[in-house]
């Protein structure tokens, strides 16, 4: 289907109006399938201001974008100021070496074939074993800006694990000082040595005594923290053979950002994104 924009308003409520009074959802949701083009190039933010003379047109059988084929990320949410994005496990973040397959040259390349004249900005890492939410910034600005209102900006991010072991208690916090060591081993103090604080509220959610399953929530974003602070408890995250566990069922580290709450660093808005626990993790926890 072709329109011509008669006057100035924007792609989502002109969708809206022209596709016999879709819902607001459904009308995301070509855009995010890249089924609109506007003046013959892929548009996919909803907040896309239209002017008179523009063609706007709808395809019923949407183009699969090089993102959705990809295995290593999937796009939660893109507007013209950033992507949020859900890693898959054994992808660094951003690049290290000029071979590695990493999140941020995929983006670079997700972006240049979509016709969008930017790069990927890492915001903020998982490590390479992590999955889960993760924001990147279209330009430096937005990048800086978020990188340095990071503590007001971020209201809510959780993670869920799955640990060796029964918790006791089945609920707490952890809080030490954490350092890193010439061999890039994060290592935990209960007084100050000259590392930083870090804080980490845990909440078990399945538990057995083989495994247990855990929520976790962040109060401080340091460095392999919840890896540490789960050895620190004697309950190391599954998989995890740099901080005591042997074990790995799964073939994976078992920890993945689930929960990310943000204002949005342009807009303001409060931004609240989750993904659904891994069902490796639950029928892990639950043998």
């Amino acid at each position: 289907m072709t329109f011509k924009v008669a006057e100035e308003k924007g792609l989502l409520e002109l969708l809206m109006q022209k596709l016999d009074g879709i819902s607001r959802t459904k009308a995301k949701a070509i855009l995010s399938g890249n089924g609109v083009r506007v003046n013959g190039k892929l548009e996919s933010h909803f907040d896309f201001q239209l002017k008179p003379g523009m063609t706007v047109e709808v395809s019923k059988h949407p183009e699969k974008s090089a993102e959705r084929k990809n295995p290593y990320y999937h796009i939660v949410y893109e507007d013209r100021w950033i992507i949020v994005i859900d890693k898959e496990p054994n992808v660094l973040s951003m690049g290290v070496g000029k071979k590695s397959t990493n999140i941020k040259t995929l983006l670079d390349d997700y972006l240049y074939q979509s016709g969008q004249n930017c790069t990927a900005h890492v915001v903020h890492r998982l490590d390479r074993g992590t999955s889960g939410l993760i924001i990147y910034a279209k330009s430096v600005d937005v990048q800086q800006d978020l990188e340095h209102t990071w503590k007001e900006t971020i209201v809510d991010r959780r993670y869920i694990a799955v640990v060796c072991g029964e918790i006791q208690p089945h609920d707490g916090q952890v809080a030490n000082w954490l350092m890193e060591n010439k061999f890039f081993l994060t290592y935990s103090s209960p007084v100050d040595n000259g590392g930083k604080y870090a804080i980490t509220d845990y909440h078990t959610i399945e538990s057995g005594k083989q495994y247990s399953l855990v929520e976790l929530k962040l109060q401080t974003g340091r460095k392999n923290q919840i890896r540490v602070h789960m050895q620190d408890l004697q309950h190391p995250v599954v998989g995890d053979l740099k901080y005591g566990c042997n074990e790995n069922p799964i073939g994976r580290l078992a920890l993945h950002a689930f929960r990310l709450y943000f204002y949005h660093p342009v807009t303001h808005q409060l931004m609240r994104f989750e993904t659904p626990y891994p069902e490796k993790f639950v029928r892990l926890a639950r043998r």
